[in-house]
Formats: structure tokens, sequence, C-alpha cells
């Protein structure tokens, strides 16, 4: 993981300190005192605005750079936030323990890591828990503002909808956004979003 520890390297912030912003669409859904797990949130700006919402959040990260940083941004906002130093193939998910998983642009994973991702992140939502996602689909790749480059990480509805069939699809939709998330994701995107129930 040195590409990452390299990509969070230096005083900026990668991707901004802001939330992303199709998460902080999502406020309404979001209640104080909920569960939370921020998959791969990198150097912590979900997991610390989802902490300033009230929920009670663990950031999980596997570059230890990234994880020094998402303290410090927690501290500087003086937020509680749980950060842990994750390796996503190997981590201890639990069971049912979560009102709340974001997983905002996770897609280093190939095929067959995202699938065992996935169910993962079914099993560690409690009955009712929603899910939060957000990538990018193939037209990324004509953009290039951020994201993977190779087309079998990436996302399409068919694949999320087949992916979460056992799942309450409450929201799925593609769309080419603007964004700016500091250095690394910035410009026209290709996007697609999810919030799906158990």
């Amino acid at each position: 993981m040195n590409v990452w520890n390299e990509r969070y390297s230096g005083e900026e912030y990668h991707f901004g300190t802001e939330p992303n912003a199709f998460l902080s669409q999502q406020q309404n859904r979001l209640k104080p005192g909920m569960r939370c797990l921020a998959i791969a949130d990198g150097e912590g700006r979900n997991g610390v605005w989802l902490a300033e919402q009230g929920l009670q959040v663990l950031s999980v990260d596997s570059s230890p750079v990234a994880v020094a940083k998402a303290r410090a941004l927690a501290a500087l906002r003086k937020v509680t936030m749980d950060v842990e130093l994750a390796d996503l193939t190997r981590w201890d998910w639990g069971g049912e323990k979560y009102d709340v998983v974001v997983a905002i642009f996770i897609q280093f994973a190939p095929p067959g890591l995202r699938e065992q991702m996935f169910s993962h992140i079914k099993s560690c939502l409690k009955p009712g828990g929603l899910l939060m996602l957000q990538g990018y689909t193939p037209r990324q790749l004509d953009y290039r503002t951020g994201g993977p480059s190779q087309v079998e990480n990436l996302y399409t509805e068919a694949l999320l909808r087949e992916a979460f069939s056992d799942m309450e699809i409450v929201h799925l939709v593609e769309h080419n956004s603007v964004i700016h998330e500091g250095a690394g994701h910035d410009g026209m995107s290709a996007l697609i979003d999810m919030v799906a129930r158990s």
C-alpha cells in the first residue's frame, strides 16, 4: 500500500477536508447516536463530517499516513471518532454492528475483493441499516478526473443492482457531475450513487 502512503504524504489533504457531496446530501437519513463504519476513509474527511452529525464513527483505512491525518483532522475539528488501521482483505468486520456503512470511492478493489467486501458490508449492517455508496462508472475513463484506470473496478447500475439484490435499493442514480475534492478528484466526473437498506 506504499502508493497510498505516497499519495497521502505532505501537508495537504489529497481529497480535501470537506465531505463528499453525495454523502452530505444524505444528512436527513442520519440520526445522532447511529453507529457508522466509514470504509477506506483515507484522511478522514467523511468520517469527521459524520462524527459532526453526532454519529459514533469508526473510520478505517489501510494507510498509516492517512490514519494519522484522519486523527489530526478529527482533533482539529474537535470531534471524537475511532480511527483504525485496517487491511480490509483480512479485517474482522463483525456482524450486525452498524446502523450506517459509508463506502465512498472504494474502487481500489478488483472484482474478487469487491464481492468479498460487499458481502462483509451486508453482514455487518444491522437489520434496517443503511449503505451509502458512491463510485465511478466506466465513462469516468474518458474524463480522467480521478478514480482507477481499470474498467473492471468501476460500477454500473446493473452491477450494483445485482450485487445488492438482497437489500432494498432506496436510491440508485448514474450522473455526470463536477466535483471538487482536493487534487484527487477534480472536474467533470461519471458517478453512480446508491443508498440501500438491509
